[in-house]
């Protein structure tokens, strides 16, 4: 998995803009049902927020683990949301397309 790069990160901060988060982080905390929510959320959109209502203190680790777990890239944590993409192993179903900066 490649890693993002500033300018890819922040086009994909700028299409989460107006998206609603999609999994809540509770009172369970990152357990199997919560990464297997993020699975489905992200092979059917690509691009999810994640947000926090408890643990808010510790979500920048609980966002990279969560990365980590799905084999997701973290594009963002903006206040209590993280914003998550992976890009669909299929190319003729993926939505979003990166953009590439040429040298």
């Amino acid at each position: 998995m490649n890693t993002l790069q500033g300018f890819q990160k922040r086009f994909l901060r700028g299409l989460a803009n107006p998206l609603k988060p999609v999994v809540q982080i509770g009172k369970n905390g990152l357990n199997t049902d919560l990464i297997d929510a993020v699975n489905e959320a992200l092979d059917a959109h690509e691009l999810i927020k994640v947000k926090f209502i408890e643990f808010k203190e510790e979500r920048k680790e609980l966002s990279a683990e969560m990365a980590e777990k799905c084999q997701c890239h973290l594009a963002g944590i903006i206040g209590h949301v993280a914003i998550l993409y992976r890009e669909n192993p299929e190319p003729e179903k993926r939505r979003i397309k990166l953009p590439v900066r040429e040298n």
